[in-house]
This record gives C-alpha cells, structure tokens and sequence, in this order.
C-alpha cells in the first residue's frame, strides 16, 4: 500500500513524500488489528478508483486520498487505532461515487466496516443542502443521520485535517465558510465529546482564518511573552506550594495559559487589551481529600493562598457554599502576584474537578451555552469511552444508541432550509411550518422530486416543494390529517373566519330577499325560528342558507307564520318585571321601527350585556349581533360598538329600556381625595345609607398624601348612579368622583 501508484501524476510531487509517510505511520498504528489481506484489499480498491476518476480533486483542488489518509492517521492518533474506523475513512467517498458497491465492503471487510460506511455517506449528502448547515436544527439532523457515533468523530477529525490544510488556500471563501462552520458545529461537538484539544485548535484556527489580524497578534503577543510568562507561572506558584505541603495537604497545581480563542473572548467580553485581562493564565489547585473534609480543607487552601497574595474582593467566586445549577463546584479568588499582576487562582478538590471536567457538559453550561440534557448525557458516555483510550473500550462506542431524536423529523426546503418537526408531521405541517398562507393553500407537495398528497408522513432529510393552488382553502377533515399546534390551530381559524363570511352573505341574501316580500325581519324572532328549526347558533342557520341546504323562500314562509302566531299568544300578555332581561317587541311610547327593548315577555332570545362598557338601566343603548349569533348590549357611546358598526352596519340592532327593571347593576366608581382620616368611613357610609345601593368591593390606595378609590356598587340605574356620586362628591376631602369601566 505504501506505494500507492505513486507513478500516477494523480499526486503532486509534496504529496507523493506526505502519502509514504502517513500510510506507514498507519501501517503500523494498526499493525495489531489488521486482518490478513486488510491493506492490500484497500490499497487496491483506492487504485481501482483513481484509474477510473471516481477519486478525483474536489472543485477547490484538494486531493481526497490525501484528506482521508490525512483523518484516518488522526483518528489512529487522537482517538484510538481502530480498524473499522480507518478503512471506512479511506473507502467512504468511493463507495458514494459507485467505484465499489457495499456489498464487496461487507464481504472484504465486515458489517461493521460497512455499517460506518452507510453513515459517512449518509452525512456527508447533507452537505448538498448548504443553506441548512447554519440552522441550529442542523447538529441534531447530522446525530440523527449518522446511526454510529464513530462517524461524529470521524467528521470531526476530517474538520481538523482540513483546518490545518487550508491554511493558505487561494480561496478565500472556501477558506472562511469552512472557518465559520467549524466553529458553530465540529468545535461544540468536539468539546460534547470530550475532544477538547480538537475543539481548542478548531476554534484557534476559526479565528486565524477569520480574523488573522487580531489571531495573528494575540500569538504574537503570547509568543513574546511565553518564556517570562513561565517564568512568573513558577514564582507564583513556589511559595504556594510550599505552603500547602506545610499544611499537610495533599494536592497538586496546574498552570495553564488560555488558548487564543478563549482570550479574543474574553477581551471582547471584558472590553479590555491583552495586558488588562486578569486571567490570562489561571492557576488551579486541585486537593485529594476525603469528601467530609472538601469544604474545610479548600478554605484552609484559600486562606493560606489570600495570606501569600492580596485578593480582590470584587473578583471572589464562592461556588462550594452554593454550587452552581448543573453541579459545578470550585473556589475562585484573583489576586494581586509579583510585579502587581492579577492572577486567577482555582481551588477545588479531585471530586469536584472531576465533575468541572468530565460531568454532563458542566464547563459548556459554566460558559453560558445551553445544551441538551438527554444528549449530554449520552455524549458524557462516549467521553468517558474515548478518555479512556484503550482499543478494547472502543466496543462499546459501537453498541451505543443513536435514537437521541426519534420523537422528532427535520426536514428541508429546496433552498436548504430546515424546519424541526413531531414525529408524524404531514406534509400539511410542513406547510404551514413555513407560513400561514402557505399551509391555507396547499394542495400537496413534491418529497424528493416525487409528488406526494397533503397527508404524507415526512422522514428526517426528505426535501420537500409545497405546491399550492390560490382556490385552495382549509377544510375541517385537515384537522385530521394535521399534527403540529400551529396547523391546527391556523385551520381551526380559517374554518371559523370562512363560516362566518358565508353568514354575513347568506344574511344580507335573506334580508334582500325579506325587502322584496315586504317582510319587517326582527332579529329577536329570526333567533327564535333558528331555534325551532334546531340550529345551536345563528351562524350555523345563515350558513346552511348560504350553502343551499335551507331554501330562503321557506325561511321566509315560517318566519311569517311564526310572527303571526307570536302575535295572538302576546295579545294580551301581562308586562310585568323580571330577575335577569330578556328581549321584548316596542311599546308605545318606543319608536317601533325594528327596535329592541329589555323587558320580560319575549323569552329564549340569546343576548348579555356587554362587559366593555357595562351600560345600566338609563343610558342610551344599541343592541349588537354577534358572529355567533348572541346580541351584545352596549352603550351608545362605546368605543368597541362604533368600531363594530364601521365594520358591520347590518347587524346594528336599535335598543332602549322598557322601563324600570328590578335588579341592581354593577358599577365601579373612581374616588380621587385627600387622605384625611375617617375619609374611606365617611364615603361608605353614604352608600350604605341609599336603601337600592349594595356595596360590593372597595380598592383604595394611598401615595403623598392623595387616596384613589375603586368602588364597586351594585346599584338600579344611572338616576340613583348620578344621585350617589352628587352625594360622595360633596364629602369633605373628595376631590374627583366618576364612573369607569374596570
């Protein structure tokens, strides 16, 4: 394998050197797992797809055998040598161009081999979709794709491969898209894996080839400064450590300096120079001890380290007393070192670092990015397999379930966008996912360059074009087929908004219709007869009309016979008062021309008084009728009717008391006054001295020396309303008395 038909001008002459070293690095990393015959067979499959052009450069002049040799002696490096890693890295992209069929991997190589193939071409016909790579659906999309976590890890590798390749590459965009998504998505991946010397050098490379001036100048700054800065780090250090080990305790200290990222971070963050930031390396001081005696012997390590060196009090961090939310726990103080310095010291024990390092993403959720909870904690399983390092673990990566998203799909638009849906979301969904006026008139869509209808099942991946017809409307059998909230609740909508234009005409047909017969229609008797013929509501009676299941000619017929036959029952019926209102016809001294009056002898009419500007007996007042049918009563003067009637003229309803009503109506009273005591005495007992006034509720409350009241009165009409306000009003210390709505 090593010779790789080195003969071909297939490779560059730097390549040629760089592919006789990786393959014998290789070689012999894996020398132990290789099966007999393992290096000729892929030596001579990747030969086989060179000759036949299935293994050319990609559009930006990289040479694949080269990348994917570059990966797999990366992940024999930073990984674990695995065989079923490496040579589904080597074969992938040969088996996706046809140069070799899955079924001669298995048979040469094993499922499992084949298995890491399937996902690598899986994820990587992702990337068809560019627009979609920066959603952050996009990291659950590739999880869901990818079956095995080893293939995570080998894109994650390839990542870094590529990162270092393109250091220099002619193109600059390549070179900054490829910059920018590995920060948003292989970097916190990596680090989720526990690949933190990957997801380190990602994000340094990012930066470098997004903004080199700045990546150029903070290296260049540590790099002036490396050989003093360790030398501060060990003077720092020194009488520290010789005062813990007088203490008795059992500890160790780290020095670390921050990668360039981290600081470019920071700086901004701080809006500080390299020079101002506290924290450019930190010290941590790590104490084994028994778990009874952490908190006491990390504040003995605190005292003895505030002894040495002077502490900002505005910089301390006590998270032993009260850890943080996701279990993080550690003393943090800066102190003022050698040449007045601020340095950042870190003291926690071994359980405690142990939880900051490895446990459930706890250092991501420490820097504010939020992350996933059932996926943390299936990444925290692989960690803790590849920390471990053995070939032998790596096993059980292979056994590990990728379902991390089963109760979901994310599929695409043709642009690349994607959209996050339930697990059995239809086409439907995705319509109205998209946008309301969409999903009200889709017809269908095309999956995958196939025509599907409204009710197809999606499948995580599908691409999907809705097609739409302008005729189209929604239909009460979608609430069948739909499963997202939004769908449903959009079609519930637009039926609901669609009725009630089909009874506005059906309502203006009858009234054309009653004009042409000479028939006076009467809302309050129409509402009876849309009873009798057994409609729950108005608007359902008006719609049967509107869609010929009711002849307007035979409404009209029994709306004459159902006047004349209210008209001998009424002849001589009693108008007495009752509890509660009901809707009767005019008396003589009410104009007559289709008006409403509250009286008690029609009965079974729907109508309530409206809450907006809750009208009581004596003011002037119209009637409303609602798209459900119900007459609203509300006062002439209210803002809501007048906006109503603009809207819908037809359905103003004229109204008037028919004379004194014995109930009592509530009405809140503002009181505006001065704070004097007895004054909220004084003013109830005015109203408790009216014998038809009730008092029901009182607010009050006091600011500077003025009270405002609210008063909730339950009272017979506006003359006993204006009466009592006289009376209030005339209270010594009561400034300001009126009626609102509340």
């Amino acid at each position: 394998m090593e010779t790789l038909i080195m003969e071909q001008s297939y490779f560059y002459d730097d390549e040629k050197v760089l592919v006789r070293t990786m393959v014998k690095s290789l070689i012999g990393k894996l020398n132990e797992s290789l099966n007999n015959g393992d290096v000729n067979h892929v030596h001579a499959i990747i030969k086989q797809g060179i000759l036949a052009n299935h293994y050319s450069r990609d559009q930006y002049g990289i040479n694949p055998t080269v990348r994917n040799l570059r990966t797999a002696l990366l992940v024999a490096d930073n990984i674990a040598p695995d065989r079923s890693m490496v040579i589904a890295t080597l074969l992938y992209n040969l088996v996706r161009n046809n140069s070799i069929k899955e079924e001669e991997v298995v048979a040469k190589f094993g499922e499992d081999v084949a298995k890491i193939t399937r996902g690598l071409i899986k994820v990587s016909q992702l990337y068809q979709r560019q627009a979609a790579v920066r959603n952050e659906n996009f990291q659950k999309l590739l999880l869901t794709f990818a079956d095995d976590i080893r293939v995570i890890i080998i894109m994650i590798v390839d990542r870094l491969g590529l990162m270092r390749e393109i250091n220099h590459h002619p193109n600059e965009q390549f070179v900054h898209d490829i910059a920018a998504e590995s920060r948003y998505l292989y970097a916190p991946l990596a680090h989720r894996l526990g690949l933190y010397q990957i997801k380190s050098e990602l994000e340094d490379m990012s930066l470098k080839y997004l903004n080199r001036k700045v990546y150029s100048q903070i290296a260049e700054k540590l790099s002036e400064t490396k050989a003093r800065r360790d030398a501060y780090v060990v003077d720092f250090i020194d009488p520290i450590k010789k005062a813990l080990a007088e203490s008795g305790l059992n500890f160790e200290i780290k020095g670390r300096t921050k990668s360039i990222n981290s600081i470019w971070n920071k700086m901004k963050k701080k809006d500080v120079d390299l020079n101002g930031m506290y924290d450019l390396f930190a010290i941590r001081i790590i104490i084994d001890t028994e778990r009874e005696k952490e908190k006491k012997e990390c504040w003995i390590a605190y005292s003895i380290v505030t002894d040495i060196y002077t502490a900002n009090p505005s910089r301390h961090k006590d998270w032993i007393t009260i850890p943080k939310s996701n279990g993080y726990e550690s003393l943090h103080i800066t102190v003022k070192g050698p040449e007045d310095k601020w340095v950042e010291v870190q003291i926690r024990t071994k359980r405690m670092d142990e939880i900051a390092e490895r446990g459930l993403a706890a250092h991501w959720k420490y820097k504010g990015i939020k992350s996933e909870g059932d996926l943390d904690s299936w990444m925290n399983n692989v960690r803790e397999v590849l920390e471990a390092g053995s070939i032998g673990q790596m096993e059980l990566v292979r056994g590990m379930n990728m379902n991390l998203y089963e109760k979901e799909v994310f599929v695409f638009t043709p642009k690349g966008d994607l959209f996050q849906l339930p697990m059995g979301s239809t086409i439907l969904d995705f319509a109205f996912a998209i946008h309301t006026r969409v999903g009200c008139t889709c017809t269908g869509g095309r999956v995958d360059g196939k025509n599907q209808k409204i009710n197809y099942k999606l499948k995580s991946g599908d691409t999907v074009e809705i097609t739409t017809m302008s005729t189209q409307t929604p239909r009460q059998d979608w609430l069948n087929i739909a499963v997202t909230s939004k769908a449903r609740n959009k079609i519930r909508q637009a039926v609901n908004e669609a009725r009630v234009r089909q009874a506005d005409m059906a309502r203006e047909l009858v009234q054309r219709r009653f004009k042409n017969r000479k028939i006076d229609l009467d809302e309050g008797t129409m509402a009876k007869l849309t009873k009798k013929l057994g409609y729950k509501t108005i608007t359902d009676f008006y719609v049967d009309i509107n869609e010929g299941h009711l002849d307007v000619n035979t409404v009209a017929e029994k709306y004459e016979q159902l006047v004349g036959r209210l008209t001998e029952g009424n002849a001589n019926a009693p108008h007495g008062t009752a509890e509660g209102f009901v809707l009767q016809p005019v008396k003589d001294e009410v104009p007559s021309d289709d008006i409403l009056v509250i009286g008690n002898n029609v009965k079974g009419i729907n109508y309530k008084l409206s809450k907006c500007c809750n009208p009581i007996l004596g003011d002037k007042i119209a009637g409303f009728i609602a798209s459900d049918g119900a007459i609203k009563i509300h006062k002439l003067e209210c803002g809501n009717l007048k906006h109503l009637v603009a809207k819908y003229p037809y359905r103003l309803i004229k109204s008037a008391w028919s004379g004194k009503v014995g109930t009592q109506f509530a009405v809140t009273i503002k009181v505006v006054g001065k704070d004097d005591i007895g004054i909220v005495s004084n003013i109830t007992s005015v109203i408790n001295k009216n014998a038809d006034t009730v008092l029901r509720n009182i607010s009050i409350s006091s600011q500077q020396g003025t009270f405002e009241g609210f008063l909730v009165v339950g009272i017979p009409g506006n003359d006993a309303l204006d009466e009592l306000m006289k009376k209030i009003l005339a209270l010594k210390g009561v400034k300001h008395v009126e009626r609102v709505n509340r």
